[in-house]
């Protein structure tokens, strides 16, 4: 089981306590510009920091796991002491972990806003909730900070090669201060429009993206219950409407039982849920996000959350007793 946001920010503070040791390891030049400290080093996080690192930034970071900062600090980064620490000295705070719950436990409850300096920045790549977003602007204006909303999409992958896009909430000329530092990890660098209006476009890009996995997944089960042709599935779907951006990612790899968790199950039903919140916010019917939602959390109480996101399939073959996969190449050749 997973640890609550509120245990797994105590137990992140806890890790690196105020004395521990900063290591860097050699780099090609100078780091320069802001002093940036960095929270979360997974998936996303991960490639962020090591694109800021190599291209030359000044980047302390954090990470609930101690074999994640030694990897960031094998890119140039600094190991971090506990975030309050490491916010005290920054002049921005990035932070990208798992939900808002989490964000709002280390930045308000365990004293990292109080830390900060006047004038310094809060930047969240976390996927979190419009209401978040409203919450945390508020508590950073109280305090004489400045919040910068900046989800991103696209995969680890694409974080690593310092490829993501970045939605960016907000004042330009926050944007322009930023975009030196947003630069070393995107390749696209969108100004969604005010702040809020992020988060409010990334939920609706997660919830079609997600919709659309347990859709060609529930379609993959049925079509392994009645016995079609699982090698001929995907490319007759596809050559027509139910073509799709994420069947392109990871139909194949679904049908060959590839879970790896590029993007996990735990934070598909996580984004989900936030946009079926927002929609119920907005006066709106939430029946298909609910839908989709509860779908994922069906998988997830049967073990798979952190597993792929396409693991949802596994919700629909334990009640088919039959898996939706390729045949094996031995299987191919038998048959011809």
């Amino acid at each position: 089981m997973r640890p609550g946001p509120t245990a797994a920010a105590a137990s992140l503070t806890r890790r690196m306590g105020p004395d521990a040791i900063r290591r860097r390891a050699p780099m090609s030049g100078p780091a320069a510009g802001p002093a940036i400290a960095f929270v979360g080093l997974g998936g996303m996080g991960r490639g962020l920091v090591k694109n800021m690192a190599l291209k030359g930034l000044a980047v302390t970071a954090t990470d609930m796991r101690p074999e994640r900062v030694d990897e960031a600090v094998s890119f140039g980064a600094v190991a971090g002491s506990d975030p309050v620490a490491m916010a005290a000295e920054a002049d921005i705070f990035g932070i990208c972990i798992t939900t808002a719950e989490a964000v709002q436990d280390l930045a308000i409850r365990h004293g990292v806003l109080d830390a900060m300096r006047p004038g310094a920045v809060f930047l969240d790549h976390t996927t979190v909730s419009p209401s978040h977003v409203d919450l945390m602007r508020q508590e950073c204006e109280r305090r004489g900070l400045r919040y910068c909303e900046a989800p991103m999409t696209r995969t680890p992958a694409h974080a690593d090669r310092g490829e993501v896009n970045v939605l960016f909430g907000g004042d330009a000329d926050l944007l322009e201060e930023l975009r030196p530092v947003f630069a070393t990890y995107a390749e696209n660098i969108f100004h969604v429009g005010p702040a809020g209006h992020a988060i409010r476009l990334k939920l609706i890009h997660n919830y079609i993206a997600f919709a659309n996995v347990a859709s060609f997944c529930e379609g993959f089960a049925l079509a392994a219950r009645e016995g079609l042709d699982m090698t001929k599935v995907i490319g007759i779907i596809s050559a027509a409407g139910g073509k799709s951006g994420m069947m392109d990612l990871y139909g194949e790899l679904t049908l060959k039982r590839d879970f790896t968790p590029h993007m996990s199950l735990a934070n598909a039903q996580k984004d989900v849920r936030y946009y079926a919140e927002w929609m119920n916010e907005a006066g709106l019917p939430a029946f298909m996000s609910r839908s989709v939602e509860q779908t994922y959390a069906l998988a997830s109480i049967m073990g798979h959350a952190d597993e792929g996101c396409t693991a949802v399939i596994k919700a629909y073959e334990e009640l088919t007793g039959i898996e939706a996969r390729l045949p094996e190449p031995a299987d191919t050749e038998a048959a011809q």
